[in-house]
């Protein structure tokens, strides 16, 4: 589990986190939403190191993240992997050496074990047989695909997404939410999330924080979604009159 203790987080005099709290659930889908300017990323940002807090702190299970001095930090980040909104793959290394990367930078494997290990993820993400192949030579979803790959090499506890679904038609949106679902489940993964997609939220999301202005606004499972009559989240989620509709419809049917 992650725990975010009263973190406030300000540029100058601007105060973009303003004292959250929040659990992230072990073996769950952790879904952040909010509009743009919400203070997602900041708080992604702050979750995985790459920022600090004003002031509160991080907690990985019983350890103060926000607290350890850098072969400390060194040691959890081992636990965490990435996916990036564009991937960012290397375009100049092939499918299995974006996957390897991980392992030649923080492990002693041999060549034959790393060898395994990238089979095994990239089977995992259902890419046997991309191995030689560039970032440049794939679909979109190919892409994101071999970032979960690399992103799960180390086995990590921790999984940490940000719009994994950025740029995807709705069909490979559904393939990789499943893929991170299933991995989630399997791995008994901390999975994090920062998404727009309300496929996303309605489909995966296990344990869903609203971020308004820099505040929890409200948290919930999918299934309270529909439910709610939280206005902020009402007019996050349904914007559009084809969802709002989708509502009606389904409360309609539970009277």
């Amino acid at each position: 589990m992650i725990r975010v203790d009263r973190v406030h987080k300000s540029f100058g005099e601007v105060e973009v986190l303003k004292g959250l709290d929040i659990e992230f659930l072990e073996g769950k889908c952790n879904l952040i939403i909010g509009r743009s300017g919400a203070g997602k990323t900041v708080l992604l940002k702050i979750l995985v190191g790459l920022m600090s807090p004003t002031t509160g702190s991080v907690w990985y299970d019983d350890v103060n993240f926000s607290s350890l001095d850098k072969k400390s930090v060194r040691a959890i980040r081992m636990q965490v992997g990435m996916l990036f909104q564009g991937s960012a793959l290397f375009d100049s290394l092939t499918v299995e050496e974006n996957v390897r990367f991980p392992l030649d930078m923080f492990t002693n494997l041999t060549a034959k074990e790393k060898q395994m290990r990238v089979d095994e993820c990239l089977e995992r993400v259902s890419l046997e047989g991309a191995n030689k192949k560039f970032p440049s030579e794939t679909s979109g979803g190919m892409q994101k695909r071999v970032g979960i790959a690399r992103a799960i090499v180390l086995e990590p506890k921790y999984l940490f997404c940000d719009e994994p679904n950025s740029g995807l038609d709705p069909k490979t949106s559904i393939v990789i939410d499943e893929l991170i679902q299933s991995i989630t489940y399997e791995q008994n993964i901390t999975t994090v999330m920062n998404t727009h997609d309300m496929n996303s939220v309605m489909e995966i999301g296990d344990n869903i924080t609203l971020l308004h202005l820099g505040n929890v606004a409200w948290k919930g499972h999918r299934d309270d979604v529909l439910r709610s009559d939280n206005e902020i989240l009402q007019q996050f989620i349904f914007a559009s009159p084809f969802l709002q509709k989708l509502r009606d419809t389904a409360l309609s049917k539970e009277v």
